[in-house]
C-alpha cells in the first residue's frame, strides 16, 4: 500500500514540504481569525423555493440510507478494525485537524490538488471516514469534481441525481445527502458532469447548500476539482475555512506545487499531503 504523509505548510513562504517524522502528522493555521430508509430509495427533489423552509428542520433529518459495495480496487484503508501503516496515517490526520478544529473552529475544508490523478479523492473519502470515527461523528463528503466525478463507482453506489442534476434541475441539492453504510459518512454526489457548453457550477449553488446543511455536521469535506486550472477551485475556496493540498510523490512537478500554492494562497492551506509514498510500511 502506498501512504500518505502529511507536510507543514508555511506561511512566511513555501518551500519544498519537510517531512516531520515518519507516521505524524505536522499542520499549520496561522490564519487571523474574528473572535466573534433504504438503498434504491429514489430521492424526494425539493423545489428551489422551499429551500428555507425544507432545511428549518434539517437538524432533526434523518437522510436516507445508500449501500457501499467497495472493492480492493477502491482504496480505502480505513475500516473497522483496520491496523495497517496506511489507517495510521488517515487516524495521525484526524487527530491533528481535530486539534485545529478545537482551537480554530475550522469544519470545512477544501481537497484538491495541483493536477489531476494525484489521489485528492482516495484522501477526501479515507480522511471522511476517520474523521466519522465509523459513522459516531456526522461528516459530509460533497462531492465537488463535476467534470471527473469517481466517488461513486468508487464506493459501487447505485446512481441517484447529484449536485449537478438539482442544479440543472433548480432543485434542493439537500435531498440528494445520503448515509453510506456501513461506513457511516453522508454523501452528496456530483450528479451527471458537467459538459463543456455548460460552464462551471455556480459558486452560489454550493454557498447555498454550504450555508444550510453545516450546522448539521462535525466536518463538511469537498472532493474539489485540480487547482489548475482554476476558476473552479477559487469559486469553492471562497466557501471553505481551509484547504488540505494533495500532492505524488514522484509524480507531481514543483512547479505545479508552487503555482497551485499561489492560486490558493499560503494562509488557506492548512498542509500539503504527500501521497503514494513507499517504504514507510
Amino acid at each position: 500500500m502506498r501512504l500518505p504523509q502529511l507536510f507543514r505548510s508555511r506561511t512566511a513562504g513555501f518551500s519544498a514540504p519537510r517531512v516531520e517524522a515518519p507516521g505524524t502528522v505536522g499542520l499549520h493555521d496561522d490564519r487571523p481569525r474574528d473572535p466573534a430508509s433504504n438503498e434504491e430509495e429514489v430521492p424526494t427533489i425539493t423545489p428551489i423555493e422551499s429551500f428555507e423552509s425544507s432545511l428549518a428542520s434539517l437538524n432533526c433529518l434523518q437522510f436516507p440510507t445508500a449501500v457501499a459495495r467497495a472493492s480492493s480496487e477502491s482504496n480505502i484503508v480505513v475500516l473497522p478494525n483496520a491496523r495497517n501503516a496506511a489507517a495510521d496515517r488517515f487516524r495521525f490526520l484526524q487527530i491533528g485537524l481535530e486539534q485545529i478544529q478545537t482551537s480554530k473552529g475550522t469544519k470545512c475544508l477544501l481537497i484538491t490538488s495541483p493536477l489531476p490523478e494525484e489521489g485528492k479523492s482516495t484522501v477526501a473519502l479515507n480522511l471522511a471516514i476517520a474523521l466519522s470515527k465509523l459513522g459516531t461523528r456526522p461528516v459530509l463528503l460533497l462531492e465537488a469534481d463535476v467534470y471527473r466525478p469517481s466517488q461513486s463507482e468508487r464506493l459501487g453506489l447505485d446512481p441517484w441525481p447529484g449536485l449537478t442534476d438539482c442544479y440543472r434541475n433548480k432543485t434542493d441539492p439537500s435531498t440528494a445527502i445520503r448515509r453510506i453504510e456501513p461506513l457511516g459518512i453522508h454523501f452528496l454526489p456530483a450528479g451527471r458532469p458537467l459538459e463543456d457548453g455548460e460552464g462551471i457550477l455556480p459558486s452560489s449553488v454550493v454557498a447555498r447548500l454550504l450555508e444550510r446543511v453545516s450546522p448539521v455536521f462535525h466536518w463538511v469535506l469537498i472532493d474539489s476539482p485540480p487547482a489548475l486550472p482554476v476558476a473552479e477551485v477559487l469559486a469553492l475556496k471562497s466557501h471553505t475555512d481551509a484547504t488540505l493540498l494533495v500532492v505524488r510523490a514522484g509524480k507531481t512537478q514543483r512547479e505545479a506545487v508552487f503555482e497551485a500554492v499561489r492560486i490558493l494562497g499560503r494562509d488557506h492551506i492548512l498542509g500539503v499531503v504527500l501521497n503514494g509514498v513507499e517504504g514507510l510500511d
